[in-house]
């Protein structure tokens, strides 16, 4: 056994290779994070993880997914086996309200998901890995672009990501602000873990007029008013109230003036499921509803239902031996291995579709949501990540 090895055997915390590097992680971090790009925009940091990758001698494969990059590095001991580990690095079209001294130089492009620890975290297994290469077989690291609804997992697929970098097993994780998880815990769930997402589009055109004469036009403003009523009897009367489903409206457009009454409204949001088979009567539903309110105020519905998010499964074996991992990291008390759903989605299930693996969180002490204009990432995650991830590599690679 490594003195890094021996100095994380019994719980006792971050590697100490990384942790002598780890105040350049961050660093790198902050940079990420000054300088955010929305999803399948991602040059400037896409640049920098292919600089970086090759630094440190790891083989660089470019253009997956557009912007996507792939390290491959092979470890010094003989191995057919092959890890897959990957992150996420586009940011979300957020103005940022943190304060930060390293806060975005692009107004309206924050990283307010977390996606630049993301990064840093693996370019810290990256180089903690091509430093030591204390393993038996190959490490594909998969920097994808485009998490945030745009399909960045599909998108590399296409490109023929598993065709030309196969692996037998796939990891990632994602930071969980301390309003969701106890700072430096980790939790895994077996099976079933997120939900699915689907994302639709509703317009409803009707007939404009002067608004001092509402009874020459279809106005479709009361007509979508019913609808967003309307749509949310989908769940409570269309789905077993045992099957997890949220419709959700966030957006409605329509009118530029105060005395016109507006030709088209439009609306648009989301659904979350854990069930195919229920995300197609959700859809099914959407549409009917959407037609038949249209029609009864003399107007056409326009519908446009998206899959954007597969449930996300986890392999049981695979959440063990992160389970396992993780202890040893971080000590028995603070990894929780629980069947326990969630309603929010991520891409990372598409990769899972073509390997077993696990997705998992790692808490932090960030105290504002994600997603959220004033979302704050505690620096201390990256180490931790980052030595959770490199181990877990070793383990399932083992020599001999």
């Amino acid at each position: 056994m490594t003195a890094d090895q021996t100095a994380t055997a019994a719980g006792t915390g971050i590697i100490p290779r990384i942790a002598g590097f780890a105040d350049e992680i961050v660093a790198l971090r902050h940079d990420l994070h000054q300088h955010p790009e929305i999803g399948f925009e991602e040059v400037r940091t896409s640049e920098i993880v292919a600089q970086k990758l090759a630094e440190w001698g790891i083989e660089v494969y470019r253009g997956y997914g557009k912007t996507g990059v792939v390290g491959r590095l092979k470890g010094r001991h003989e191995g057919n086996r092959v890890v897959g580990l990957r992150a996420d690095m586009d940011a979300l079209p957020i103005v940022e309200a943190t304060g930060l001294p390293y806060a975005s130089v692009h107004h309206g492009v924050f990283h307010g998901c977390g996606h630049d620890a993301h990064t840093a975290i693996l370019l810290g297994v990256a180089r903690y890995l091509a430093e030591t290469r204390d393993f038996a077989g190959t490490v594909q690291f998969i920097f994808q672009p485009a998490e945030e609804g745009l399909g960045g997992a599909r998108a590399m697929l296409a490109d023929g990501l598993f065709r030309d970098f196969p692996v037998d097993e796939i990891y990632g994780l994602h930071n969980a602000p301390g309003t969701y998880l106890p700072p430096g815990h980790l939790r895994v769930s077996p099976g079933v873990s997120m939900a699915a997402a689907d994302f639709f589009d509703i317009t409803l055109r009707g007939k404009g007029a002067h608004a001092a004469h509402p009874d020459t036009a279809h106005d479709p403003i009361p007509a979508v008013a019913e609808l967003i009523q309307a749509l949310q009897t989908i769940v409570s009367r269309n789905v077993r109230a045992t099957d997890p489903v949220v419709l959700s409206i966030t957006r409605v457009h329509g009118g530029t003036a105060y005395n016109v009454i507006p030709e088209t409204v439009s609306i648009a949001g989301t659904v979350r499921a854990f069930s195919d088979p229920i995300r197609e009567v959700v859809r099914e539903r959407i549409r009917a509803i959407s037609h038949h309110v249209a029609a009864a105020h003399g107007a056409v519905a326009e519908v446009e239902i998206r899959d954007v998010f597969s449930v996300l499964t986890n392999d049981p074996d695979s959440v063990n031996h992160v389970a396992v991992v993780a202890r040893q990291v971080l000590g028995d008390s603070k990894v929780v291995v629980e069947k326990a759903r969630i309603l929010g989605s991520e891409d990372f299930a598409d990769f899972l579709k073509h390997a077993p693996g696990a997705f998992f969180s790692i808490g932090h002490n960030g105290m504002v949501p994600l997603h959220n204009p004033g979302f704050i990432l505690d620096d201390g995650l990256l180490p931790i990540g980052a030595s959770v991830l490199s181990r877990l590599v070793e383990s399932r690679l083992a020599a001999g």
